[in-house]
């Protein structure tokens, strides 16, 4: 299981991204480690580490592989009576196959005994021959079964035996060693799940040795000891080698003690570490150690009891734990790890029930069977969601999907077995109801869970692709604001609880780490302009805490990352065509025109005709230095216009009053500079035109990255709503909207028509 994600410092060369709410301060937020353990500071120490890592995990698995095959080995070469079993109708156990030819003849028949030369033929016992004693609620029908194992196994340790099939006749078989071919598959796949599951908690533990790994270390080997006495069960037709028989109950009661102990002293320190919740997990140990010792001793009855009220009362602690752990810090891993404890404990309360219901002295076949069926399929289901565990915040499509459909399977045996002890159902009617419940609750929640594991609160294609647009146009103008133009971009898409840009080279790939709970980007040079200092972006805690990043998310990350550097040499592409096209344009008519008007204006007939072709003039070489300009100061513009408008009103014989107030200076952009003074000249146009006014006001103002124009005139124009639009208040709407903005007429009080053009986030839209 991955270790916790630790937040990075706000030291040093980090910077928060200048959007957004800030975080609240937490343990987590302030812990610097990791720059260390994420960013990549620590390589070199871990290169040197790998080594040693190396050899202890082969060690390990070594290890592992031997206990196995001498456990097999061992079983191997004890005695063994080659024949299946089942049980009978009437609650006995009957000779179900076996290739010895002196049973054939009694395949079907119920087994009343076996003995052997030295030892009187002894009943078999009503609860079956290989039954587990962990699963015995009643503390003496536990002592009677493990009297009866350990008279079977004098039996069994003879060299002949003798199976008693009363009136069915009786028959005197030699034993001898199974051999490990025939230890049968199930013991070879229960002993595989428990090495598989050992073998995982060790790399978890090896690879970032912690206090949380540790815990799911021994959760995951407490397991694999279940297992490997599951294994042993399966392997033998009658009775419980000894000493498995005797050790059974206790050592399967301490696994289970163990496991729940170890789960709540891994959610007082993951995903967050929980004040005080240290000194409480370490108490946990010596109390559940003392539970468990008294039972062992025989001091407490009901021992059956005591050890499933433990466990779930352990897991009632565990969830209420990881929902405290994320109302204090709203890490995602906890909602996953919450949902997880809460399947697990709704899983063993319905194992619980459905064993408790059954009455063993009315139904022994039916109490075997459920004691037997449900306790396999609840512990390989546990094994499975352990060894799935540390891959659920990577978001393997097929492990989550694994995972759910292991739940969805053990819910439905437990509902099966409880519909059968409390209601009494029959075999068919019980089955199709408990699949009906389960596959209609995997089909209800499934997407439910998927959709809260992943971040699905995202932009939409057309919103994502206009922000691209933007984002590339002001990288392009403002290459020092990459960094926090990419922040807000990814801040929009995924909505996390924080966002911060260090000074730390990454590799070229967006990788998730700290258990999903961090996204790493690096951020790519996109100009040349571009500060050479290498920058990376950290996200934690997508959608407000509530989701995981996923390896889904990292690769969207890395297309959009892809698609805003194509963005930013397209565009840089496409503005050089234009500011190439626009000189050629300015050159011409400078030349041209130019060179024409200039004529016309000597040869002009009159002073108010050489007037007019001079300000005509100065009109195109405004025009000129605006197409050849890239980018125009908003006060230059500004100045520009106010010129150009108080000569053509002067020769209306109309007064101009200016008013110009902005709280920054910014540049516009050719396409903003003339469109602004082509809506300009067109409204001042229409005044003249069709006002009869004496006074046209124009109140400049921006504000807030928010410019705002009003032209107001004292003219005769009433009701703009009933204005038929041709091509000079068309052409007007038309130019406001490629600029991105609004315009609205309205009638000026007392007389007269105000026009207001408003554009926001100019910055944005160069």
């Amino acid at each position: 299981m991955p270790t916790r994600a630790d937040a990075p410092s706000r030291t040093g060369a980090q910077t928060k991204a200048d959007t957004g709410p800030p975080c609240p301060p937490t343990d987590s937020t302030l812990d610097s480690r990791l720059i260390v353990q994420q960013l990549g500071l620590g390589d070199d120490k871990l290169h040197r580490w790998m080594g040693w890592r190396l050899r202890l995990l082969v060690l390990a698995a070594l290890v592992g592989c031997m206990a196995v095959l001498l456990l097999a080995r061992w079983l191997s070469n004890l005695p063994y009576l080659h024949a299946e079993w089942q049980a009978g109708s009437g609650g006995q156990i009957e000779l179900a196959a076996s290739p010895l030819p002196q049973l054939r003849p009694l395949m079907g028949m119920p087994l009343m005994g076996i003995g052997g030369t030295q030892h009187q033929i002894s009943p078999i016992d009503r609860l079956g021959p290989r039954y587990s004693p962990r699963w015995l609620t009643s503390d003496s029908e536990r002592v009677r079964l493990q009297v009866a194992n350990e008279q079977l196994w004098r039996v069994l340790s003879q060299e002949r035996v003798v199976l008693d099939f009363g009136k069915a006749g009786s028959a005197e078989l030699p034993l001898q060693p199974r051999g490990l071919q025939q230890l049968g598959g199930d013991f070879w796949l229960l002993a595989a799940l428990a090495l598989s599951l050992y073998l995982v908690a060790m790399v978890v533990l090896l690879a970032k040795p912690s206090i949380g790994t540790l815990m799911f270390a021994v959760m995951s080997m407490s397991q694999s000891g279940n297992l490997l006495f599951m294994a042993v069960d399966a392997s033998f037709g009658l009775g419980i080698p000894e000493p498995f028989a005797r050790l059974d109950f206790p050592l399967r009661v301490a696994f289970d003690l163990i496991t729940t102990a170890a789960a709540f002293h891994l959610v007082v320190v993951r995903p967050n570490s929980i004040p005080r919740g240290q000194a409480l997990a370490w108490g946990t140990w010596p109390l559940l150690a003392s539970l468990g010792g008294l039972m062992a001793a025989g001091v407490l009855s009901h021992r059956w009891w005591w050890a499933q009220a433990s466990v779930a009362a352990m897991g009632a602690v565990v969830v209420g734990m990881l929902s405290w752990s994320y109302r204090r810090i709203p890490h995602p891993f906890a909602i996953v790890m919450r949902r997880v404890a809460m399947v697990a404990l709704g899983t063993w309360v319905l194992l619980t029930a459905a064993v408790c219901l059954i009455d063993i002295e009315h139904a022994p076949t039916l109490y075997r069977k459920v004691a037997e069926t449900a306790p396999a399929i609840w512990h390989v289901f546990l094994a499975t969601l352990l060894m799935l565990s540390p891959f659920i915040s990577r978001s393997r499509q097929v492990m989550r999907e694994f995972s759910l459909l292991a739940a969805t399977s053990t819910i439905a045996t437990s509902l099966d077995l409880l519909f059968v002890a409390a209601f009494s159902l029959g075999q068919f009617a019980s089955v199709t109801l408990a699949l009906f419940i389960s596959l209609g609750l995997y089909a209800g929640v499934r997407q439910w869970i998927l959709t809260r594991i992943r971040n699905r609160h995202m932009l939409t294609t057309e919103r994502m692709f206009e922000r691209l647009y933007r984002v590339a146009r002001q990288v392009e103008a403002q290459p020092e604001r990459t960094p926090a133009l990419l922040s807000q971009l990814l801040r929009e898409l995924f909505h996390p609880m924080e966002v911060m840009v260090v000074q730390k080279k990454l590799s070229r790939r967006v990788r998730v780490v700290g258990e999903g709970s961090t996204l790493l980007v690096p951020v790519p040079p996109m100009t040349d302009r571009q500060s050479s200092t290498p920058a990376a972006i950290v996200l934690r805690f997508a959608n407000r805490g509530r989701h995981l990043f996923t390896s889904e998310d990292a690769r969207l990350t890395d297309r959009i990352v892809e698609q805003l550097c194509r963005a930013v040499a397209f565009d840089k592409a496409v503005e050089q065509g234009r500011s190439e096209e626009r000189l050629r344009l300015a050159q011409d008519l400078h030349d041209d025109i130019g060179a024409r008007l200039l004529t016309l204006m000597y040869k002009a007939q009159s002073p108010e005709m050489e007037d007019y072709v001079r300000h005509t003039l100065q009109d195109l070489k405004t025009l000129t230095r605006g197409l050849a300009a890239p980018n125009r100061p908003l006060s230059h513009a500004a100045g520009e216009w106010k010129a150009d408008l108080t000569q053509r009103l002067q020769i209306a014989q109309v007064s101009l009053g200016w008013n110009l107030s902005f709280d920054h200076d910014i540049s516009l952009s050719v396409v903003q500079w003339s469109g602004l003074t082509r809506v300009m000249r067109e409204l001042v146009s229409n005044v003249i035109a069709h006002s009869q006014a004496r006074r046209v006001d124009i109140d400049f103002q921006l504000l807030d990255d928010c410019l705002t124009l009003r032209v107001t005139d004292d003219g005769t124009g009433r009701n703009p709503q009933g204005w038929s639009h041709g091509l000079g208040l068309g052409g007007i709407r038309k130019r406001v909207k490629q600029l991105g903005g609004e315009v609205e007429w309205r009638e000026a009080f007392p007389t007269g028509i105000c026009c207001q053009v408003t554009l926001r986030q100019l910055s944005e839209r160069l």
